[in-house]
Parts: C-alpha cells; sequence; structure tokens
C-alpha cells in the first residue's frame, strides 16, 4: 500500500521497536478505534468477549464492530463490494474456503497489508512457541503472510448418547465407520421418535462438507493441471452415493440447516454432521435433556484421507500505517493463548496456538471436558481448504449443492449426479 512521508516513519519506528525488543509492549501515542468485521451474530459475543479482554491490557486501543453478515459466503461478498467502494473495515476475518480469493482480489486493488515482516519482526523463537507451522502456511499466500489464524476447525459427528444406547448401540464407543454410522442411524429411525442422521451437505453455507466427502477418500477439488475437477471420478461418484445412502438408509429428513440444528438439541435427530464450533451452543442448549457425545469424523481412507480446515483467518485492511500497527497488536492478542482461550470456549473451534494447550489456558478444561477435545485429534489428518481456479468459489457452490440435493431426493441418480456437478463447476472456471 503507498504510503506518504509520515505515514512511513511512523510504520518504521514502530516496526523498529518490534524487531529490536519482540517482547517491548507497543502503544499509540494517541487513542486508535479499530473496525472489525467477522461472519456470522452467532459468534458475535465470544468477539467482542476477546476485544474487551484487549482492551483492558491496550486501552488506547478499542474495536468497533461492524454489524455481522449470516455466513461466510456473505461476508465475503460484502468484503468485495466493500473493496470496490472504498469502504473496508481496518480488521476482516476472512473464512479459510475464501481467503485466498479474497487475498487476490485485494491485491488487486492494493487492498491488503502484507503482514510478513510484522511477523518476523517477532522472532523466530516467538513464531515457534506460539504456532504450529501449518497453521501459518492456512494463512499464507504465494509466500507471503496475510492472515493470523484466528480460529480452525475440521468437521465432527454430535450425537444423543440416549438414543445410541436406546438403538442398541454404545455410546462411549461410537462408531467411526460409514457403514457402521448409517446402521446406526437406521436403528435410531425404527425408534420411531427421531430421525437418525442429519448430513446436510445440501444445504450447508458453504462447500465444507462436500469438499470433506472428497478428501477423505484421498482425492481432490482440482486436478493437476487446474483446468478440470477433482472428483469426475470415484471420488465424486462415492461421495454422491454416500449423500443418497445417509437419506435412504440412515434415516435422515432431508430440512434446513438451522432446522436440522434445534431438532438436534430438541431430542429429535441422534446424529449429527457438523462444525465444532457448536460445542458450546449445544452442550448449553441440550443441557440435561440428554448426554452429549462426540466423536471424530470417520474418513474412507485411512491412509490418505485429510480433512479441510475450517475456521477464519484474520486479515488487516487498513491503509493507515498506526492502524495497521495497533491491528497487528490486536491480532497478536486474539490469536494468543489468552485470545484463544476466551475463543474456545465461547465456540468450540480447535486452539490455533500452541500456548493456548497448556494447563492455565485450556488443557485443564480439555481433561474434564473431553467433548471439546475431539477435533483436535484430528489435527493430524487437517489440511488448507481448497479452491477453485477462477474467483467464483461462491457461484460454484449454490450450483453445486442444488445438484447435490437432487441426488439426496432421489430426483437424479449419482452418477448423472456427478456429470452434472462437473458440467456446473467446470463451466465457473
Amino acid at each position: 500500500m503507498p504510503f506518504n512521508r509520515r505515514q512511513m516513519l511512523q510504520l518504521m519506528t514502530s516496526l523498529a521497536v518490534t524487531t529490536a525488543c519482540p517482547a517491548m509492549a507497543w502503544e499509540p501515542e494517541s487513542p486508535v478505534e479499530l473496525e472489525l468485521l467477522h461472519a456470522m451474530p452467532g459468534q458475535d459475543a465470544y468477539f467482542r468477549q476477546v476485544a474487551e479482554a484487549f482492551t483492558a491490557k491496550n486501552p488506547k486501543i478499542r474495536i468497533r464492530f461492524r454489524a455481522s453478515p449470516a455466513n461466510y459466503p456473505e461476508a465475503h461478498q460484502s468484503i468485495l463490494r466493500a473493496a470496490i467502494t472504498n469502504k473496508l473495515p481496518d480488521i476482516y476475518h476472512s473464512a479459510w474456503i475464501y481467503f485466498e480469493e479474497a487475498v487476490r482480489q485485494l491485491k488487486k486493488r492494493n487492498a491488503i497489508c502484507d503482514v510478513t515482516d510484522l511477523f518476523k519482526a517477532e522472532g523466530d523463537a516467538w513464531a515457534q512457541e506460539n504456532y504450529y507451522q501449518s497453521m501459518i502456511d492456512i494463512g499464507t499466500v504465494d509466500g507471503r503472510l496475510y492472515a493470523l489464524p484466528f480460529a480452525a476447525s475440521t468437521p465432527v459427528f454430535f450425537y444423543n448418547a440416549d438414543l445410541v444406547k436406546a438403538a442398541g448401540g454404545d455410546p462411549d464407543n461410537f462408531p467411526t465407520e460409514w457403514e457402521e454410522i448409517i446402521r446406526l442411524g437406521s436403528a435410531i429411525k425404527k425408534l420411531g421418535n427421531a430421525d437418525g442422521i442429519s448430513f446436510d451437505v445440501e444445504v450447508w453455507p458453504d462447500d465444507w462438507l462436500w469438499q470433506t466427502l472428497i478428501l477423505e477418500q484421498g482425492g481432490s477439488l482440482m486436478d493437476k493441471d487446474g483446468k478440470h475437477c477433482g472428483f469426475n471420478n470415484d471420488f465424486g461418484l462415492n461421495a454422491m452415493r454416500l449423500c443418497r445412502r445417509i437419506v435412504t438408509e440412515g434415516g435422515m429428513t432431508m430440512r434446513d440447516y438451522e432446522q436440522s440444528r434445534q431438532q438436534f438439541v430438541a431430542g429429535k435427530i441422534g446424529i449429527i454432521a457438523s462444525s465444532p464450533n457448536a460445542a458450546r451452543a449445544f452442550t448449553d442448549l441440550v443441557g440435561s435433556k440428554f448426554k452429549l457425545g462426540c466423536q471424530i469424523y470417520p474418513r474412507m481412507n485411512k491412509d490418505h484421507g485429510r480433512l479441510p480446515t475450517g475456521g477464519n483467518g484474520g486479515m488487516i485492511l487498513t491503509k493507515d500505517p498506526i492502524k495497521q500497527r495497533a491491528a497487528w497488536e490486536y491480532l497478536k492478542f486474539a490469536c494468543g493463548p489468552e485470545g484463544q482461550k476466551i475463543a474456545v470456549l465461547g465456540s468450540g473451534y480447535m486452539p490455533t496456538n500452541k500456548l493456548a494447550e497448556k494447563p492455565e489456558y485450556l488443557g485443564d478444561f480439555y481433561k474434564k471436558n473431553p467433548l471439546w477435545y475431539t477435533p483436535i485429534k484430528q489435527i493430524p489428518f487437517a489440511m488448507g481448504w481448497q479452491g477453485y481456479t477462477g474467483n467464483n468459489g461462491f457461484r460454484i457452490w449454490t450450483k453445486q449443492r442444488d445438484i447435490i440435493g437432487l441426488v439426496m431426493r432421489g430426483s437424479i441418480t449419482p452418477e448423472e449426479g456427478v456429470r452434472q456437478i462437473v458440467s456446473a463447476t467446470e463451466s465457473l472456471f
């Protein structure tokens, strides 16, 4: 981003202080207010708690929140529009699914801060103490860092342990294979008072669950040539067949995504695929109605299957160098052990910071609440969220989910579903 001479001197001074003494506290000469945008109103509470805890330690820096878009796709579209009108927030938490696309579009308008030098200025010891390299890689595009990891998740299954037991299953040894899960879902449905499984891939706000069905087999969204889908093969066919079987054999009723969550906490669904960030809401809403369980996601290919990492990372979009430095201080806190403790306990996401797993932050909590620890078991299988060639990720998913829905309803065969989804996807590259 271009700076005038005064702004450049201010930024160089702040960087020099950081380089000379990474542990030294930094504060602006005058109060700074930063505007922040994140998706999903349901996440407002813990975002605000993180901001309040940060300001308590940094009283000259305050965070003001923009109204939260309903979901990640809407947030992504709002940022692209804001870039055109020059009305961007100072900090934006981009979903990993749209992260690379957002970086490339914002770079074209010189509207995003490359934080590589800020990160390096903190020192190698600080970086190694706080972050797994895989977490930093997720926030990197073309070798440059554009986001610190704030939230990370891999899909899990929550389940009603009472219904599982009533259906003849073992709540303490919930299955980790698709065949067994489908059989258990069928048995729950036969009890007569609840659906078996909810796997709402066809109404999910983004392609996370669909992508998971491909990656868990060891597949990829794109071919190596970058010009064709990576699921015009058995990966795609297996995924489509499984989607249909979950409905016909697993006892799933197709409904709206939010309705499924409501039915689950009401005890009307036995098993639900979800992000671990539902842990807090499910725990609070279920209360004592039934025993809540959580299990890792059932990968089809145990050797090569991987799970896409959901969640978001904090970007700096302001062009003002002092605000950039203040925003960096905020992101260090939010993505540090204190901020992560607040965010994880308020959501259920996996911590993105190594230090957050220490006993004084989340370690003791995980020992007492193993349900919340489930997604951490999947870190060895986690990978970055894949995208497609071009900048039509949102449009591609709106086309894909309609076709997946037709397969799940039985309106078209899985084979026809693969043909249609490949055609619709490649037409938008």
